[in-house]
């Protein structure tokens, strides 16, 4: 099948020169730690790692294909990852970026793999673009089995989120770890100016609920001096299937997926968004609901307070404290805080975050799969190694200056994610079931609030379904034949 396909593509394989050109423009500053934490990573490896002298993979070089570079620094004001650290300081190893884009990364990977110029490995996770389980048949990654043995101490507890990554009993991701998505980022001078109860407060008195962020955003929102209380891409998400603790496409045990639009939770909360909508409380161009300020940068509006909530995850705000102080207010000052999302009023009465795994799959072809195990099994030990865990927190106070606060508030977030482990699937459905999907997810929202939830599940119920028994028959086949889909 893929001698087929290479057949089809050599055209669009020859035209294509670098993927990434833009990289060239990057200069990497190699960092290191004070020789006390050095010494102290290299020191506690021992305890879960391999020795260099008994790896195949020690002193070779991966490639790592993403839109985005976790590993390398390319300023001196940045945090370095411990996880990187190991495999470069322990094993001499190195990680060579290939570069792409979130819009062109599956057609480019598809390039890379059948023009036999495959990397190693690229990014795992559940909002990602194309990963799984589309793209796993269609030939994009191999399985990690070989690599990564999910009984072994260092990976136990990541088989239950690794399941989510499985088709039969063959599984696509390395799962490193799962963290929370969505938290609620705030000025905290911002929200004095207008009287409002501090977020962080309210949630540790278990008043953060949805009615009091709805008054927020209400009393706070005023088109006329373009004051909106929500900005970017993650409310809808994070307010529908985050914080409700369900989900609109869920996975059964089988590996098959199924849609819950009678939920009531979900109701509950897109009427929210319709109510939101309606009262002027989300970032739009007039009748463009697709605009975001400042072209969707994270917290564009927030340090002016144009914008009260930039709802996105941690990495969002992570950033150079430079950054931070331009874009999201000053946080020498104490001004930035983050909360998780509230919590229905009418509910359960827990605040439920969305589960992300993250790790990472490799791709079909890769030369140095070991390597790319290698490195997963060094972000793993980071994880779960207390003397690794406490460096990174250093480097979170020491270089982007992050309060005790902050500080307690990720461990609740982290906390609340494991105790509640909800993840709801936006990644690889095909075409044509996301595109059905986003009509529910992004429907009332991106609509200006002309659709009600009602009316979504009337227009676009059947189409839905549909799409979902495509995808379900496909897995089927795929399990049964074991040939890749065209």
């Amino acid at each position: 099948m893929l001698k087929k396909l290479l057949a089809l593509s050599m055209a669009v394989v020859m035209i294509m020169a670098l993927v990434g050109c833009g990289s060239s423009t990057r200069e990497i500053v190699y960092l290191t730690l004070s020789t006390e934490d050095a010494t102290a990573i290299l020191a506690a490896a021992g305890i879960t790692l391999p020795d260099a002298e008994d790896t195949e993979a020690a002193g070779t070089t991966v490639k790592w294909f993403s839109w985005y570079d976790g590993f390398h620094n390319y300023s001196e004001d940045e945090i370095i990852n411990t996880g990187y650290y190991t495999f470069t300081e322990k094993y001499g190893c190195e990680i060579e970026w290939i570069e792409t884009t979130y819009e062109d990364y599956s057609d480019d990977l598809a390039n890379l793999i059948l023009s036999s110029n495959s990397p190693d490995f690229a990014p795992a996770g559940t909002s990602n673009t194309a990963t799984f389980p589309y793209s796993c048949m269609k030939g994009m990654y191999q399985t990690v089995d070989d690599y990564v043995d999910y009984t072994d101490p260092l990976w136990s507890g990541m088989a239950d989120a690794a399941e989510y990554f499985a088709l039969g009993d063959n599984h696509y991701a390395i799962v490193t770890d799962v963290t929370f998505k969505s938290v609620v980022p705030y000025n905290r001078r911002v929200i004095e100016e207008y009287g409002y109860d501090d977020p962080a407060e309210l949630y540790w008195n278990g008043e953060w609920t949805w009615d009091v962020f709805y008054e927020m955003c209400v009393d706070f929102s005023d088109p006329d001096e373009d004051r909106y209380a929500l900005d970017g891409w993650y409310y809808v998400n994070s307010i529908v299937e985050e914080s409700t603790g369900s989900t609109i496409i869920k996975k059964d045990e089988d590996g098959h997926f199924y849609a819950d639009l009678d939920d009531p939770l979900i109701e509950a909360a897109e009427n929210l968004i319709y109510d939101l909508v309606k009262n002027d409380c989300v970032y739009h161009e007039g009748s463009d609901y697709w605009a975001g300020r400042d072209d969707f940068t994270y917290g564009a509006g927030v340090k002016e307070g144009l914008c009260l909530f930039w709802i996105c995850d941690k990495s969002g705000f992570t950033m150079t404290v430079e950054e931070m102080n331009q874009i999201w207010g000053d946080i020498e000052a104490g001004e930035i805080m983050f909360v998780p999302l509230p919590r229905y009023d009418d509910g359960d009465g827990n605040y439920y975050l969305n589960a992300v795994p993250s790790g990472y799959m490799i791709c079909t072809g890769a030369s140095n799969p070991e390597g790319a195990a290698l490195l997963a099994a060094c972000e793993r030990f980071k994880i779960i190694d207390p003397t690794v865990i406490d460096i990174d927190r250093k480097q979170l106070q020491e270089t982007y200056l992050w309060t005790d606060e902050m500080l307690e508030m990720l461990d609740e977030c982290n906390r609340l994610v494991q105790e509640n482990t909800i993840m709801y699937y936006t990644g690889d459905l095909g075409t044509s079931l996301d595109s059905a999907y986003n009509s529910f997810d992004w429907g009332i929202n991106r609509n200006g609030g002309s659709y009600t939830w009602a009316q979504l599940k009337e227009t676009y119920s059947d189409q839905l379904e549909y799409y979902i028994d495509e995808l379900n028959a496909m897995i089927d086949s795929y399990l049964d034949t074991g040939e890749l889909m065209e």
